[in-house]
């Protein structure tokens, strides 16, 4: 049997995910109409600040609470905002296609 098969990896997740999913709609509501959101552009900007931000991996509940104490405590939202910031301004001045 392969190791994949021996456990359930689909209980793992990385919370910043949907942070930086959250993050990227609200920051996107002051650029209407100024900046793309196809597909290809939102994608690239959540991928760009994924690879800013410390990941939240978890696979429990309790995991989600650190998650959410990790927002709170304002230095990781902090860096999230930023990197959500960045990355719309980078693909701002270079979208995705032409």
């Amino acid at each position: 049997m392969a190791f994949i098969d021996s456990y359930d990896f689909e209980l793992l997740k990385n919370e910043a995910e949907n942070l930086v999913i959250a993050e990227l709609e609200k920051q996107l509501e002051s650029y209407e109409g100024e900046i793309c959101t196809c597909n290809d552009c939102v994608v690239d900007m959540a991928a760009i600040a994924l690879n800013s931000v410390k990941p939240l991996y978890h696979f429990s509940i309790l995991g989600n609470l650190y998650t959410t104490q990790a927002m709170d405590n304002g230095e990781y939202g902090k860096s999230l905002r930023e990197a959500v910031a960045s990355a719309i301004e980078k693909v701002r001045q270079n979208p995705s296609h032409d």
